[in-house]
């Protein structure tokens, strides 16, 4: 498995911007998905944003488009997640997470991922 350390979370504005920084356990990301969750108090965990390692294509959660980024930089082994637009909707714990494979129809699932970081707290304040 992959070890995970998120950071970058804390308080903001509703309207405001924040980045996300997940950074890896070093080793060969080839093939791999990464991916963002969020899990808000007394709901399910809900799918973010994911980014397959090799070639970059993207994915989004329908709450989210238009409003955040994911991408990742190979070189630090580090995903991250900009935040814009932000709304007191967006106040959850985020989680990274990783698979070392790509599957069309699991991977907006939190239990496709084997691989899991603590989380960073995000709250937006109205």
């Amino acid at each position: 498995q992959v070890q995970l350390v998120e950071s970058g979370g804390g308080l903001v504005q509703a309207g405001g911007s924040l980045r996300l920084s997940c950074t890896a356990s070093g080793q060969t990301f080839r093939g791999y998905v990464m991916a963002w969750f969020r899990q808000a108090p007394g709901k399910e965990r809900e799918f973010v944003a994911a980014i397959r390692w090799s070639g970059e294509t993207t994915y989004y959660g329908d709450s989210v488009k238009g409003r955040f980024t994911i991408s990742r930089d190979s070189a630090s082994n580090t995903l991250y997640l900009q935040m814009s637009s932000l709304t007191s909707e967006d106040t959850a714990l985020y989680y990274c997470a990783a698979q070392s494979y790509f599957n069309e129809g699991l991977y907006t699932l939190a239990h496709f991922y084997d691989s899991w970081g603590r989380g960073t707290q995000v709250t937006v304040s109205s």
